[in-house]
């Protein structure tokens, strides 16, 4: 340490000495003298000019390049709280953790830990992954800066470098200020694809433009996890000058990424020190939907049709964003119609066409294709309603929405995280259940079955050959691809349909009544709600519902 102080303060006594040379030498020359340092100080002064001017150039396009699409919002900008995020309790309870070594940054050291430096959110979209991070963001009273990954991509070669350093020294600066900050980059996986897979991406044009590539993704493995040092211009300042002796600290920057595809992420985004917490925001379940639609429902003028009770059981799999959408498009619907309340028909109408689309009726189709299409449709219905007691029956019509003629739809009763082989042979049967009707009833085949026949076929090639509910335990899984597997079952796989279109055929024409029924019904209103076919089926059977099967 002694002798790199002598030798920087042996410089500086040598550029002295050098420039009382020179003066002694320009006072001693006398005119002579001066008029040529004149010159060659006119003639630096020129070039200097000219190179500053090319470097202010490629500085300012670079400048400009680099602009990171980076919000940053301060402590109480965004309001947003606990009370403002439902549905997964289980999550709060686990972020307030992080909220809590956020706020004590300072004795948490003290006590001989480290801030942490990464959290990494996994989970389908919508469920609140970025509004997760605002609220831990505001919660804990620090500044929050939102970037997306794919906006670091640049078409030139480093300047994705660039942004990632620009962000984390301005998330450096306000830690010191605000004691940490968090930085939320969305879609991680653009940028922190592993590179054994080449998912980095490559350069071009030799290497002067590309999308990133690896050096991307280094940059922000190294801001993510730096050395400790201190980079402000006082502390360079005095370490020229040896007379820095205060330890450089770590500052507590947060990152917080969030992705659909946690398993593509490179390795050295996942060890200690990066994203080595991972917090998994899936879809909640009936008491998470429950308190999201009270959240929501409560914002809108509604009657008592409309229940959180009533809309959680009807949107099973949902995610916050789409409660959030569907409660807005119900309010939509009601509005066009001009009512003063949302109800319940409201919200119904508000998930048909989010789920299938905008009502397109063929107001040009023959009679004989209506009939055919609501015998299709009538088979599938009950199949439906007689075989998945499991499920209900949620709405059958024959008219068209998106590039569907017809449909018949089921709603779990529940969350279900498990299938028998009952329910999977139920499920082929109830595909095949159309064609069993058109043949039975109609007397030809249609080609509507397509896709009723593709979802056959694969239910029948997982039941024989992934999940061993036939005579085989093997699994086409462990050794390559669907196609070979297909092919080596299908002898199997063609029998096991033949013996569940039997069984459909044998349940259609034992119901030959309900089946004729619901068909008229359908011809005649267009639609039929799971309550309305209930109805018919109590109608003709006088008995209820048959007892759901474990």
């Amino acid at each position: 340490m002694k002798t790199y102080r002598w030798i920087k303060w042996r410089k500086l006594l040598l550029w002295l000495a050098a420039l009382l040379l020179i003066a002694f030498l320009l006072i001693a020359g006398g005119p002579t003298a001066w008029g040529i340092a004149i010159s060659i100080l006119n003639v630096a002064i020129q070039l200097l000019f000219a190179m500053l001017f090319m470097i202010i150039q490629f500085v300012a396009l670079f400048w400009f390049l680099a602009r990171g699409r980076t919000y940053w919002i301060l402590p109480g900008e965004t309001g947003t709280t606990w009370d403002d995020y439902r549905g997964n309790p289980e999550i709060v309870e686990n972020a307030e953790r992080i909220v809590t070594l956020l706020k004590g940054v300072k004795e948490f050291k003290e006590m001989g830990g480290e801030a942490i430096r990464g959290l990494l959110l996994c989970g389908p979209p919508g469920t609140g992954k970025s509004y997760l991070a605002q609220v831990i963001a505001n919660e804990a009273q620090v500044p929050f800066a939102y970037a997306s990954a794919p906006s670091f991509q640049n078409m030139f070669f480093g300047v994705g470098n660039l942004k990632v350093m620009g962000l984390y020294k301005k998330a450096r600066k306000l830690a010191k200020v605000y004691g940490a900050c968090i930085i939320f980059i969305d879609e991680i996986d653009a940028i922190g694809m592993s590179r054994q897979t080449g998912g980095a991406g490559g350069g071009m044009l030799g290497g002067l433009m590309g999308m990133g590539g690896s050096g991307l993704l280094n940059e922000l493995l190294l801001q993510m996890d730096p050395p400790n040092i201190d980079n402000s211009w006082f502390a360079k300042l005095l370490r020229s000058l040896g007379l820095r002796r205060k330890k450089a600290e770590r500052l507590a920057v947060l990152t917080i990424g969030a992705t659909n595809l946690p398993d593509v992420l490179d390795q050295a985004l996942l060890r200690p020190g990066r994203f080595d917490r991972k917090l998994w925001v899936d879809s909640p379940d009936y008491d998470g939907r429950v308190d999201v639609f009270q959240y929501y429902l409560k914002k809108i003028k509604r009657d008592v049709t409309l229940t959180p009770e009533r809309a959680a059981l009807d949107t099973i799999g949902y995610s916050p964003a789409q409660i959030k959408h569907i409660v807005n498009e119900s309010v939509v619907i009601a509005h066009q119609r001009g009512a003063q309340l949302s109800t319940y028909e409201d919200f119904r109408a508000a998930m048909e066409t989010y789920e299938w689309g905008l009502k397109q009726p063929l107001r040009s189709m023959s009679d004989d294709e209506k009939r055919n299409i609501a015998y299709h449709e009538a088979g599938h219905a009950v199949a439906q309603f007689l075989l998945k007691p499991y499920e209900r029956v949620w709405k059958v019509t024959i008219i068209r929405r998106g590039g569907a003629l017809g449909l018949a739809a089921t709603k779990p009763t529940h969350e279900r995280y498990n299938r028998s082989d009952r329910e999977i042979l139920a499920e082929i049967q109830v595909c095949l259940a159309a064609r069993a009707v058109e043949e039975e009833f109609l007397g030809k085949k249609l080609n509507g079955v397509t896709s009723d026949l593709e979802q056959a076929t694969q239910l029948a090639g997982a039941y024989l050959g992934i999940v061993g509910m036939g005579d085989d335990l093997f699994s086409w899984l462990a050794v390559g691809s669907h196609s070979d597997g297909f092919r080596a079952l299908r002898t199997k796989i063609n029998m096991l349909l033949k013996e569940e279109m039997l069984k459909v055929k044998q349940l259609v024409v034992e119901n030959a009544e309900f089946v004729h029924t619901i068909a008229a019904e359908l011809l005649k209103r267009g639609d039929l709600t799971g309550e309305e076919i209930e109805q018919i089926h109590n109608r003709i059977y006088h008995q209820e519902r048959p007892e759901s099967f474990e």
